[in-house]
Formats: structure tokens, sequence, C-alpha cells
């Protein structure tokens, strides 16, 4: 731990190298998702960032297209304040807002603004396969035809492939035991160093009622969310990155 408390820009670089030691080649899925809006859609687009933790991919996002505008949203109190204090570099090109998507009705309370594009990473899978649906959905209802879906996330091979599921959890663990010798911050450690910034150390405790009676969900695999986007009403679905178990999938309205 450093001596004085460390800034939202410290915290986000940090949650950036803790993530990276759970999930290899996370700056590739993130290239493929910003190389896909930058191919399809025009440079001022407006996008919306799914459970945007700490802002990374909606910094990412802002940095790479200056003219796009983004509304990155989370029901975790604590990153969602760190999204706010980081995205005030961008000015009113960024908007925060707070969004519970595992209740129906999430989307209509964020207004009736629609965006271009879809964006979430490494977030989904905390939700039920029947929540998820529901998601997906509400947001096939409110976009316009042509808009985007793009989905980073960790869809664990199901029973029926246990090579193929052995083998990624045996990379999950060399790339966990890489980052951390190197220094990365493990999961706790990240959220210990957060709470030494008294701006977001104040919700931590939200954070833990909010999230106390919400145990992991049973995992969707990749089948169930190309189905999941296709009876939504998408009308274009697949994947565009792949890395063993990890994924971009790329949906169409």
């Amino acid at each position: 731990m450093t001596d004085h408390p460390p800034s939202p820009r410290e915290l986000l670089t940090r949650w950036d190298d803790q993530q990276a030691a759970y999930i290899a080649h996370r700056e590739a899925r993130f290239t493929t998702m910003l190389d896909v809006l930058r191919l399809y859609l025009p440079e001022d687009f407006t996008a919306l960032d799914l459970a945007c933790g700490p802002g990374s991919l909606s910094d990412r996002l802002l940095r790479a297209f200056p003219r796009a505008s983004v509304t990155a949203v989370d029901y975790d109190p604590l990153l969602l304040r760190l999204a706010t204090l980081v995205l005030a570099d961008h000015g009113d090109r960024a908007t925060t807002a707070e969004t519970d998507l595992a209740e129906p009705g999430w989307l209509a309370r964020l207004g009736p603004a629609t965006w271009d594009a879809v964006v979430t990473s490494t977030a989904l899978h905390w939700l039920s396969p029947g929540q998820l649906l529901n998601v997906y959905s509400e947001l096939a209802a409110r976009l316009a035809p042509g808009a985007l879906l793009l989905n980073a996330d960790h869809l664990r091979y199901g029973p029926g492939f246990p090579t193929l599921r052995t083998l990624a959890e045996r990379h999950d663990e060399e790339t966990q035991a890489a980052a951390f010798a190197a220094g990365a911050d493990t999961w706790d450690e990240w959220y210990a160093r957060a709470a030494a910034l008294p701006d977001l150390a104040a919700r931590s405790a939200e954070r833990e009622r909010r999230f106390a009676d919400r145990p992991p969900q049973p995992l969707s695999g990749l089948d169930f969310h190309l189905s999941a986007l296709r009876t939504a009403g998408f009308s274009e679905v697949g994947t565009v990155w792949q890395y063993l178990d990890d994924y971009v999938v790329f949906a169409r309205r």
C-alpha cells in the first residue's frame, strides 16, 4: 500500500492490472471492440456502457473517438463513483448513472435516450439466465435498427467440453500466477486500496449491503448468449473475437 490515498487515475490503472490477471489478452478484447465500432459507426456515435465498473472501457472508447459520447451505468456505488471521477476528464461527452440490470424496467429508468452501440466488459456473467434475457430484450425494444451490441466476457465451457474446460482453467491459473508475481493486486487488495480514498470509502458499506444477498449465478455459455440475443430480437448475432473461453459477442439490432 502507498502512504497516500491513490488518485482516481491511479486506482483505474491498478484496476486494469488486476483485471488483466483474471482475463488474459484483455487489451486485445478492447482493441477488437474499438475496431468494430470504428468500422461500423460514424465518428460521433453514442454508446451505453453496461455495468461500467470504474470506467475502463468507457475511458478507452472516449479516448479513441474524440467525437463520441458515452452513458456509463453501474449498480456498484463505489465503482460508479470512481467512474464518475475518471470520466470527468472527458467533460460532457461522458455521463454516469445508477441502474440495476437485475431489475425489470432497468432501461426505462435511464430516460428516453437511445444509443448507436451498447458495450459491456466482464459484467453480464453476474446475471442469471432469465435476467440476461431480460436485459437483451429491453435493449432490443429500445435500440434502433442497425444499433450494435458488443459483450466481452468469460463464457465458460460447459460439461460437454471437458478438455477445453481444463485447458482454459489451467491457462487462467498461469495468467493469475504470473500477474500476481509481477505485483498486480488481487480483487480484495484492490478494494482495500479503493477504501483509502475517502470519497470511495464512504460507499463501501452500501456496496456490501447491495450485494450481500446476490450469490453467484449459473454461468450462461456462448450458445445461451447467442440464442438469447436472437430471441430478444437482434437480427445478426455472432462473435468477433475468441481466446479459449473468452469472447467478444456481437449483435446487430
